[in-house]
């Protein structure tokens, strides 16, 4: 059995990185829809933030693993996008 390499993230990595990604969308989503200085007349509707830039707190690695697995999909100027399943 071969060792992992050193560069490749763990499990547990891509799992806290995929939870902080989650939670960070969530957050710029409902920070959105919360704005005071929304139009009136849009009220209720859900915010169309899709892609965000990833929590700096991982590496790229970890991000590009992320895309590989398909989980993330790598969206333009260093934003990502979570892969919706059905």
């Amino acid at each position: 059995m071969s060792e992992a390499n050193p560069s490749t993230p763990t499990k547990e990595q891509l799992k806290a990185a995929l939870k902080a990604f989650k939670k960070r969308l969530k957050l710029t989503r409902l920070d959105h829809e919360s704005r005071i200085g929304r139009n009136p007349l849009s009220s209720g509707r859900k915010s169309d933030i899709v892609a965000i830039t990833p929590p700096s707190d991982f590496p790229a690695e970890v991000w590009d693993e992320l895309v590989r697995q398909g989980k993330l999909k790598k969206d333009r100027q260093g934003t990502y996008e979570l892969v919706v399943e059905d």
